[in-house]
């Protein structure tokens, strides 16, 4: 099995509020959610993306 330091986040992003990317990031090294400039397809323009739980 993979590394527990390495999750799967999911991104939402914050103008339609659809979940659009699964990423992985490093529990240790990143502690509090991740915000990430992504393209949105339903938006047509990048908008920031969070990460949900």
């Amino acid at each position: 099995m993979a590394s527990d330091k390495r999750v799967q986040v999911t991104l939402e992003c914050q103008e339609c509020k659809r979940r659009n990317y699964i990423t992985t990031k490093s529990k240790v090294n990143n502690r509090e959610r991740i915000e990430l400039e992504k393209y949105c397809r339903w938006d047509r323009k990048h908008t920031t993306h969070k990460e949900t739980r």
